[in-house]
């Protein structure tokens, strides 16, 4: 999450540092733990320089740990991505998540409580996982095919879809008077996405500013480079397509999302 937070500044990550406490330290999990976050690092190109790890007895209760962490990257100040590129008539790119990534788990934590389910489950949307597992597949980190997509000067901006989904993340990349006008049907919604739909009785637009509805980061980039952008997104892996374009915006709806009542719930 830190280094897709950073990328789309236009910033290189260059290190990262992590915090993890608990009551008592496990070993084995405190492995796994740090293992994870080395090969986050790894896929973000970054070194994990050093952290912190407090065993504090009496505030945290029998497996319970906090883990948090913090990248620092660098940007030539010219180069630093604010969004004053942005133009009417640009092109959106979706870049498929792996799944529900970091965020909304309060929600969904409450609605596999209110199914009766138990992690060890083998999950309604996946049978061959765990519901536990299929939650928690790792969110993807696309700092490597965005820094391409910088290089070859492909993108006019960048948002990384987090808490707020789609309809919060996307204004915060464009200019006063525009807007994005996205098409569902140029994607496909995760079965992930589809059970929380179904099992909470969300509502489209609740899905949209909660989760990022299989898009985990969006690129903005110029209609006569949209095939150089999938070209080089493809070429490190990413299922990326088009899904709308940037338009005129007045009002305080700043991302209109058509078809979703389809595409979403066929």
């Amino acid at each position: 999450m830190c280094v897709n937070d950073l990328v789309v500044q236009g910033a290189e990550p260059l290190f990262f540092l992590d915090y993890f406490a608990t009551g008592k330290l496990d070993v084995r999990s405190g492995e796994q733990i740090v293992a994870g976050i080395a090969e986050g690092c790894r896929q973000a190109g970054c070194a994990l320089i050093g952290g912190e790890t407090a065993e504090m007895p009496g505030h945290y209760a029998g497996d319970d740990y906090d883990l948090a962490g913090f990248a620092v990257g660098a940007v030539d100040r010219d180069r630093v991505l604010t969004g004053d590129r942005v133009r009417a008539g640009d092109v959106v790119l979706g870049l498929a998540s792996s799944g529900i990534h970091s965020n909304g788990f309060s929600l969904v934590r409450r609605l596999v409580r209110e199914q009766n389910l138990a992690y060890a489950d083998p999950a309604p949307f996946e049978p061959a996982r765990s519901l536990g597992e299929a939650l928690l597949t790792p969110t993807r980190i696309y700092v490597r095919s965005i820094l391409a997509l910088l290089e070859a000067d492909a993108g006019h901006a960048f948002a990384h879809i987090t808490g707020g989904g789609l309809t919060e993340n996307i204004p915060r990349v464009l200019p006063e008077g525009l807007g994005v006008h996205l098409d569902a049907g140029r994607w496909s919604l995760p079965p992930v996405f589809r059970w929380l739909r179904s099992a909470g009785s969300l509502s489209d637009a609740e899905m949209s500013r909660t989760f990022n509805c299989g898009i985990g980061m969006i690129a903005i980039v110029p209609r006569d480079r949209v095939e150089d952008a999938l070209d080089i997104l493809a070429e490190r892996g990413e299922s990326a397509t088009a899904i709308g374009e940037v338009v005129p915006a007045s009002g305080p709806e700043r991302v209109l999302i058509d078809g979703r009542e389809v595409a979403w719930h066929a």
